[in-house]
């Protein structure tokens, strides 16, 4: 008796695991979804306007007749559910630092992908609250888009909002496209991927400042080749004096990099970031081998100088993406950032210096330790370098069409060569100054 139950028992538990395979093929999570949306405030009522494909609403089986078309009116019941569900449920809007409540859904409509309805934000709103379609038009629902009109009780058009969106479960990749019209403003255009947090749509500098400080500090915690680097210069001189050209040096390169790439200085080439990749690895090697070989304070603030230039093209690559959370404050949002990615550096110093000095001083001695570390970081950079070349082998490499584009770019690439040269003699003279007035040290 016992035996059948346990049979039973195995039964159930195998008819159980079976049920996901037979559900899941019909609600199957797209691929990639694209949600557009326009975001105004008009008066006492703030309105966003979304599009997204009628197949990321995946609890929803939208009725059909042969041979597969959608029939529109038997599922304008069903989009209103949808909407609130996979819509309306998952956007946060905040006025100034009030979070508003839940929005309304104003109206839902079932689009045509191709009628080019959100060209513009009149164009969207006028489509969202025309008429359904009707039954004799031939849309499969793998095709058809759903329209929806969110609604909030605002204030004042005139305040600062700001979005949360998490769009990202619509699909296994979401990109969204968020335009907003602020009350007498220039429109802002947004584009991210999954969820990005809170988004200022209109912030203020101090505002945008933040945001990138925070981005700039978290970037070099979460860059483990940049710590490495970081970590390779300043093994072998803990001092502060030896210490302050080193890093001011790192600094200086990769801020200039970082600004000129970001004013749209760097080669658009598909081959160009895997190239910086493959130099920061390079870097890495580089200074542990002449930290193995023996370091020389002279020459080291000028080696810092120059793959600071390749790591800001690397940081670049980073802040590429959310510089467009930075509104019109372009040039806050690099230097926020740059100080981000100092305080980074700056914090990883106060814990790495400290510990290396226990390290050397408890367990190794002080020239062993040196080589010891540095042969560890350059077998790692060496596994990257390898790894990220032949990545960049994959590429086709193509020589530049001359012309005048080629010319204006070249003139600007002139000029940066200037800049850089200018700030390596300055910093050359400030540093022999430094010398100066510091106290007699020893050198590794």
């Amino acid at each position: 008796m016992f035996l059948g139950y346990r049979r039973t028992a195995a039964l159930l538990v195998g008819l159980t695991l079976l049920l996901p395979t037979w559900s899941g093929e019909a609600h199957e999570i797209p691929a990639d979804v694209t949600v557009q949306a326009f975001v105004k405030p008009d008066g006492g009522t703030l309105r966003m306007i979304v599009r997204v494909p009628l197949v990321s609403m995946r609890d929803y089986d939208f009725p059909v007749r042969e041979p597969g078309y959608l029939i529109i009116s038997d599922a304008d019941p069903l989009i209103q559910g949808a909407a609130v569900e996979w819509i309306a449920n998952y956007v946060q809007m905040y006025e100034g630092s009030e979070l508003l409540a839940r929005p309304v859904v104003a109206a839902v409509r079932i689009a045509i992908p191709g009628d080019r309805a959100f060209r513009t934000y009149d164009e969207a709103i006028a489509n969202v609250l025309s008429a359904p379609l009707s039954d004799n038009i031939e849309l499969p629902p793998q095709q058809a888009m759903l329209d929806v009109l969110l609604e909030w009780s605002i204030m004042s058009e005139e305040s600062d909002f700001s979005i949360d969106s998490r769009f990202a479960q619509l699909g296994i990749r979401t990109v969204t496209v968020l335009r907003f019209l602020p009350a007498g403003g220039t429109e802002r255009a947004f584009q991210y991927s999954g969820n990005p947090g809170l988004v200022r749509l209109d912030p203020r500098w101090h505002q945008a400042a933040w945001r990138f400080i925070v981005l700039g500090f978290d970037h070099i915690l979460d860059g483990i080749d940049h710590l490495l680097f970081l970590f390779c210069l300043v093994v072998p001189f803990r001092s502060f004096w030896a210490l302050v050209p080193i890093i001011t040096s790192f600094t200086a390169g990769h801020s200039i990099k970082l600004i000129a790439a970001a004013l749209g200085l760097s080669p658009q080439a598909l081959w160009f970031p895997p190239l910086i990749e493959t130099l920061i690895a390079l870097s890495i090697v580089y200074m542990a081998f002449e930290n193995i070989l023996g370091a020389k304070l002279k020459s080291r603030w000028m080696i810092a100088f120059s793959f600071g230039l390749v790591h800001g093209f690397g940081f670049s690559f980073a802040l590429s993406e959310v510089l467009q959370f930075g509104g019109s404050h372009l040039l806050t949002s690099l230097v926020s950032f740059n100080i981000g990615v100092e305080f980074g550096q700056l914090f990883v110093l106060a814990l790495t210096v400290p510990l290396l000095e226990l390290l050397f001083r408890k367990v190794l001695p002080e020239v062993g330790g040196i080589v010891v570390l540095s042969a560890l970081l350059a077998h790692t950079g060496w596994h990257w370098m390898t790894e990220r070349g032949g990545q960049l082998l994959q590429y086709d490499f193509r020589a530049p069409i001359m012309g005048v584009g080629f010319a204006a770019t070249a003139l600007r690439w002139l000029m940066l060569t200037l800049i850089i040269f200018g700030t390596a003699w300055l910093l050359r003279l400030g540093f022999e100054r430094l010398a100066g007035d510091a106290p007699p040290r020893e050198e590794s």
